[in-house]
């Protein structure tokens, strides 16, 4: 039986071979778990994987605001949502190297410590996101692509079911909190993780 990819696939899929420019298309071949289907170019037998995207997630606790945690709304979302500091990660840096690196680019605060919260399964946006709790001070100075922060008690906070929020929600019950959940609006071109 053939798998078809996920949705994201479509919306996201490449056209050309980056080998040899051929045209990619929807191709079954055997794997090691049987039938798949994937982007593939009948040229050179380049095939596109599509594998998830490793994504950094960061819990601020800001220790020179009595505990608050930071929260940003990205730039190019429509709405009041406010979330976790996110990035990729990129190569030649370990997870907590670019979770380190993140927090410093999009706030601009002082990092003092970062301790893995878990890994978490973001398949909405094809992503896995490896979460951390980081304990930091400073002037927040935002990047250009957030567009305002916001300090919260962490007993105020509420997490969407998934992705990061699903990590939010792993780091207030070790606080001892119970916090409320809430289900995300489905996935449209400017929804964040």
């Amino acid at each position: 039986m053939s798998q078809e990819p996920p949705p994201f696939a479509h919306a996201t899929r490449w056209r050309w071979c980056p080998q040899c420019a051929g045209a990619l298309a929807l191709s079954a071949r055997d794997e090691d778990g049987g039938p798949r289907t994937r982007l593939r170019c009948a040229a050179c037998g380049f095939t596109h994987w599509n594998n998830p995207v490793p994504v950094l997630a960061a819990v601020i606790e800001m220790a020179d605001r009595g505990g608050q945690v930071l929260l940003a709304r990205n730039a190019a979302w429509s709405g009041r949502l406010f979330a976790l500091i996110t990035g990729f990660m990129e190569a030649g840096e370990t997870p907590e190297e670019g979770v380190r690196r993140e927090i410093v680019e999009e706030t601009s605060v002082s990092v003092d410590s970062v301790d893995l919260i878990g890994v978490y399964d973001f398949q909405r946006m094809n992503q896995i996101i490896v979460a951390y709790h980081a304990v930091a001070r400073g002037e927040i100075r935002l990047s250009p692509e957030l567009a305002e922060y916001r300090l919260f008690e962490p007993s105020t906070l509420k997490c969407w079911n998934g992705g990061t929020g699903d990590a939010l929600y792993d780091w207030l019950r070790s606080r001892g909190h119970t916090p409320q959940r809430w289900t995300l609006p489905p996935a449209g071109p400017s929804s964040g993780n």
